[in-house]
């Protein structure tokens, strides 16, 4: 096997897939917005129809784990100078932005920004949104901005959480909006609206420095996949050799570091 060749393919593949890489596709989105406080701040700014948001901080791929519960990544996190926290998603799949995974990650941050021996009114102000690929909420609007309010009187309840959902389906040139959306869709920054993302997105794109950045980052993937696809052969082998009685659940458990539980999963799948 000429391991140089396959090198020479994949790194073939690897500059096609970086010429058709958009926004709206979140590992790109976490390489270029990773530090970009510009790009955030246009993104916030024009979706919250504002002029005077300033970020100060925004980072991609942010782990908030959870010792009792499911953790979660989020694509990108950015804080501004009031203090408030701005999660922003990109889905490109539908099932990926139901409303109660909003709420979940609404309520991650809130357990992330308030310390133990905090008063509750210190909880800052925070919005999780939503860029989908597709009019997930169907009601064919631009952007959906969601609050809670007390029913009886139709007033806000004011606690400080908020929840957007920006329809990438909207392309409309005649809006900031719109705009901004043709640009998540484009794959050639000569074709953006904004200077700001055209000249990020062209880094990635063309320079040669960004490129081999995006190269290693699709290496990385590629790696990541392979190791799992051994891990999950190495699962098989084991769970066989347990049902053909060559070996313990106990020492499969052991080998595999895994709980009763997934053990359970594993046979029941290995029997579909």
């Amino acid at each position: 096997m000429n391991y140089n060749l396959i090198r020479e393919k994949e790194h073939e593949e690897d500059l096609k897939r970086i010429s058709i890489l958009r926004y709206i596709d979140d590992d790109f989105m976490s390489i270029c917005f990773d530090g970009f406080i510009e790009g955030a701040e246009l993104v916030l700014n024009t979706i919250l129809d504002r002029s005077d948001l300033s970020v100060i901080s925004v980072k991609t791929q942010v782990h908030i784990s959870s010792f009792d519960n499911r953790s979660i990544w989020l694509d990108v996190l950015a804080v501004d100078r009031d203090n408030k926290i701005y999660n922003i998603e990109i889905q490109r799949s539908d099932s990926g932005a139901s409303f109660k995974r909003a709420r979940y990650h609404s309520s991650a941050l809130d357990s992330k920004y308030l310390m133990k021996g905090k008063n509750f009114s210190e909880l800052p102000e925070t919005y999780v949104i939503f860029i989908t690929e597709n009019d997930v909420i169907g009601e064919d609007k631009p952007i959906y901005f969601v609050e809670r309010i007390i029913i009886d009187s139709d007033k806000s309840f004011d606690d400080g959480e908020h929840i957007i959902y920006v329809n990438g389906a909207y392309k409309d040139d005649g809006t900031e909006l719109g705009r901004l959306m043709h640009d998540f869709f484009c794959t050639n920054p000569d074709d953006m609206n904004f200077d700001v993302l055209a000249k990020r997105a062209r880094y990635y794109k063309e320079d040669e420095k960004g490129v081999m950045t995006m190269c290693k980052v699709l290496e990385d993937m590629r790696n990541e996949v392979r190791e799992k696809a051994m891990a999950k052969g190495r699962e098989e082998g084991l769970i066989l050799a347990y049902l053909q009685n060559e070996i313990s659940q106990s020492a499969v458990m052991r080998i595999l570091n895994i709980t009763d539980d997934k053990f359970n999963d594993l046979v029941a799948g290995y029997n579909q």
